[in-house]
Parts: C-alpha cells; sequence; structure tokens
C-alpha cells in the first residue's frame, strides 16, 4: 500500500499574494504615516501660542472701551501695545522659530526649516465679542496660513 503525503508550506501565489496586499498596505500607510508626523510637530506651534491668545483676551478685557461692540477693532493688543498685557516674542525653542503678535492681537507663529517642517505658520484672528456672550474673544485661523493649507493645524 502507497502512503499519500500531504504538502506542507504555502503554494507560490499564496505567497505572492500576501506581498502584494503588504505592498498596497504600505503604499497607503507611509504618506499618512508622514503627515501624522507632521502634524504632530506642528501641534508644538499651536501650543506655543497659547499664552499669546490669553495676553490678548486679557487686554482687551482690560480695556474694554477700546473694543465695546462685537466685531469692533482691537488696536492696543500687541508686542509694541501700551498696555503692557502682551509680552514680548519668545526666542526660538524646539519647532518654534518665531511668534509675533500685532497690535490688532493677530497672533503669526512660524515653525523652524527641518525635521520635517518647512516654515509653516498659523496666524490666529481675534474677534472680538458681544459684552455679554461667554467669550469675549473669538478665534480664528486665517485660511491663507500654510498649516491650514496643507491641512496639518
Amino acid at each position: 500500500m502507497k502512503l499519500q503525503t500531504t504538502q506542507k508550506g504555502f503554494t507560490l501565489i499564496e505567497l505572492m499574494i500576501v506581498i502584494a496586499i503588504i505592498g498596497i498596505l504600505a503604499a497607503i500607510a507611509v504618506p499618512q504615516y508622514q503627515t501624522y508626523t507632521t502634524k504632530a510637530k506642528f501641534s508644538e506651534i499651536t501650543g506655543a501660542t497659547a499664552p499669546w491668545k490669553l495676553a490678548v483676551e486679557l487686554c482687551v478685557q482690560n480695556n474694554i472701551t477700546l473694543t465695546a461692540a462685537a466685531g469692533a477693532p482691537i488696536t492696543k493688543c500687541g508686542n509694541s501695545n501700551a498696555t503692557g498685557e502682551v509680552p514680548a516674542p519668545p526666542g526660538a525653542s524646539g519647532n518654534l522659530a518665531s511668534l509675533l503678535t500685532s497690535d490688532a492681537g493677530v497672533i503669526t507663529a512660524t515653525a523652524i526649516v527641518g525635521s520635517g517642517l518647512n516654515g509653516q505658520t498659523l496666524i490666529l484672528t481675534p474677534t472680538t465679542n458681544a459684552l455679554g456672550a461667554s467669550t469675549l474673544v473669538t478665534w480664528a485661523k486665517t485660511s491663507s496660513a500654510t498649516c491650514v493649507t496643507q491641512n496639518i493645524c
């Protein structure tokens, strides 16, 4: 009587299918991973703006006569202001190259060039709300900021 042996292992076509699936997944995953790491590095820039946003809001609150109506322009809440609430711009550190606040309260933060970042900018524009609103200032990302056009902020 002849014993029949069973085949063990994978056939060539099965291995080729597995390799093709891995290749397709890698082609999709690698660009997504690069975007993810850029967003993660840029989050440091977004976080660095928080103290200056608070300072502009404090300036608006302390100088309420300057911005009594909703949508009123902010004129003295920048780095060169006379009221003193907004501190001087910080020096470059980490992924942050510069952070400036205009007298209108507009905050412009710029990333470094290198480490996956290419000097992208984040521009935050404040808008005053009515005096009875839950927040006195509303912040909006300016659509011309490169972080908005690259979808990393």
